[in-house]
């Protein structure tokens, strides 16, 4: 193994264990000891990947956004019907999501709290996802339905408010997937009414 190969290992083990503690405790709980612990590495190796705690959680967070973001396009078929492109991508995200569903609610209500760190976190997520949703409402399918362009304020809609039914149905001890018809039914309806409106 090359040097930047164990290096590559280290931060992927750092990443794992951090994302472990949080669905075990939580991220106010989690501390660099614990990861370090659960990495069964130092506290040296830590900081020569990370500067805190925090560069460790955003670091995780930007990869978990990044899979799930190409999780997502690799399960929609552009010559699907235009709803259900929207099903396939809804059903996508909440899967993704509930694979993680302790890191996802951190996502959500950890990360405002770090403050000016995480806002570019935030907006490159959103960014991600913007652009995501404006791919995948340009096939064919949505074209011929009279959907699209959608515009960013309505993408910014549908997504904040799939992101806090999820969460709340998490906090609330349900599972993402039991919202999928909702989510999917409001998806349809906002996009629908964007073609005529």
């Amino acid at each position: 193994m090359n040097s930047t190969e164990d290096k590559s290992g280290f931060r992927q083990r750092l990443l794992d264990a951090l994302e472990a503690s949080i669905a075990e405790e939580g991220y106010a709980k989690t501390t660099v000891a614990g990861i370090v612990r659960r990495a069964r590495t130092s506290r040296r190796t830590f900081y020569q990947h990370f500067d805190s705690r925090e560069a460790c959680f955003v670091a995780l967070l930007e990869d978990a956004n990044a899979d799930q973001v190409r999780q997502i396009s690799a399960a929609v078929d552009p010559g699907a019907p235009w709803q259900k492109q929207v099903r396939q991508a809804i059903e996508a995200w909440i899967s993704s999501g509930e694979a993680r569903s302790a890191l996802m609610l951190s996502w959500i209500r950890d990360v405002p709290a770090l403050g000016a760190p995480a806002r570019g976190l935030q907006r490159d997520a959103m960014e991600s996802f913007i652009d995501l949703v404006d791919t995948l409402c340009a096939t064919e399918e949505f074209r011929a339905a009279g959907i699209g362009p959608v515009s960013r304020p309505r993408i910014i809609m549908l997504l904040g408010g799939l992101r806090e039914l999820t969460a709340i149905t998490v906090e609330e001890g349900g599972r993402m997937s039991d919202v999928v018809e909702e989510a999917v039914d409001a998806s349809i309806a906002l996009l629908r009414n964007h073609g005529s409106g």
